[in-house]
């Protein structure tokens, strides 16, 4: 039995210092984003309390496993994950199934609406994971053949959840995935001679079709059959002053601008935003502290990000290390994204800023991939900070382990 001081040192303290901070400036956001949203003052700071408690929950479950017992339920998590996706596809409009902005997305329940998108990215980097891992294990001698089978692997198990959030639609999430499996086949082992052609013709394609968007679109819709009203966010991303669609963009922009250096103060926000406590919820942080505050949430998501990795490059563990990165893949985006979408540096897309914007599956996702991140501490520090003592008591031993034993 584990001592309760070894428990005690065992747990990521410096991650949950880096997760209540986070928790405060979700707090103070909400709260003064829902006083000037357009909801009729429904109290979505009580939600959110209610929703990091949920996910402390998910932590303390999730940080149970160790690597032996995720493997042995990753199919089964990745395979509930796309059964609550295909439900959402085939499913008609209804009380239960409710359209939401145009996307059938979520599983609306008594306690609130639920996104199964969300916890799918999650099984996505621990199926992803386990398939570059047991692919190592087979193929001990690479060959350019063994990494176009790997490649087919990630990209297989990957494009069946994609198709089906695309159905929803929704693109942000997608991205979302795509963004997991680019971190994760980066670090696969998988040649550059493969991933520089690769990469290099998908960035040649998106600049070619951004170019006719831009330049061209009737040439895109007359042999793509795509519709003009389909590019109104590229449009509203290049000049959102003159577009429809750019009206949030727009006075985002006014919002950042406005608050300068210190901001303009804990509820003296000016400029209207819709879903400010939602997606645009860095506006609000912009405004009332400024580019000080701005810089301030920005550097806890560094912190947190630098925790990750320092974590991927401690773990002994190979597998362990695929987990972080794709859990730094998907954070990474998402502050990258949000925080972009709102001073036009990227298009708009709908992705929430982890751990601050309001929403419960939102919340309960990245929780659940901490989870993750705690469970390696919990289960392998002996690995990871210690010189012999291994403290992973509810695992078989590694395939390291049995070999320096027999010698």
């Amino acid at each position: 039995m584990v001592s309760k001081n070894r428990t005690t040192e065992r747990f990521d303290w410096t991650l949950t210092l880096l997760l209540l901070m986070l928790f405060l400036v979700s707090c103070v956001a909400i709260y003064s984003g829902q006083a000037s949203g357009q909801y009729g003052g429904k109290n979505f700071l009580a939600q959110q309390i209610f929703w990091y408690g949920v996910g402390a929950a998910i932590i303390a479950v999730m940080m149970r496993f160790d690597s032996d017992q995720l493997k042995k339920l990753t199919w089964i998590l990745y395979g509930f994950g796309l059964f609550l996706l295909l439900i959402l596809a085939v499913a008609p409009e209804s009380s239960l199934t409710p359209k939401i902005n145009g996307a059938q997305s979520w599983f609306s329940t008594p306690v609130g609406s639920l996104q199964p998108s969300e916890f799918m990215k999650v099984f996505l980097i621990i199926a992803l994971s386990k398939t570059i891992q047991l692919h190592h294990e087979k193929y001990i001698n690479k060959t350019v053949k063994t990494d176009f089978i790997l490649l087919y692997k990630i990209g297989l198990v990957t494009m069946v959840p994609i198709g089906l959030v695309m159905m929803q639609p929704d693109l942000g999430t997608s991205l979302v995935m795509l963004a997991i499996m680019t971190g994760l086949i980066f670090i696969s082992g998988i040649t550059w001679k493969i991933l520089l052609p690769l990469y290099g013709s998908a960035i040649a394609l998106m600049g070619t079709i951004l170019y006719f968007v831009i330049w061209a679109p009737e040439i895109l819709e007359k042999y793509l059959h795509v519709k003009s009203y389909q590019f109104d966010r590229i449009y509203a991303w290049l000049d959102p002053e003159n577009n429809a669609a750019g009206y949030h963009l727009s006075n985002s922009l006014k919002a950042i601008g406005s608050g300068l250096l210190t901001g303009k103060g804990f509820g003296e926000r000016k400029v209207y935003i819709p879903e400010s406590h939602t997606d645009f919820i860095f506006s609000v942080i912009g405004e009332e502290y400024g580019f000080f505050g701005a810089s301030l949430v920005i550097g806890l998501f560094f912190l947190l990000i630098y925790h990750l990795t320092k974590m991927a490059f401690e773990t002994k563990d190979t597998y362990n290390t695929y987990l972080c990165v794709g859990v730094i893949s998907m954070i990474t985006f998402h502050v990258f994204q949000n925080i972009g979408m709102t001073i036009q540096v990227l298009p708009i897309t709908g992705i929430p800023l982890p751990f601050i914007s309001y929403g419960g599956s939102s919340l309960m996702g990245n929780m659940m991939a901490m989870g993750l991140i705690y469970g390696i501490r919990y289960h392998y520090k002996g690995y990871m900070f210690s010189t012999g003592q291994n403290y992973n008591t509810n695992s078989t031993p590694s395939r390291a382990e049995k070999h320096s034993k027999s010698i």
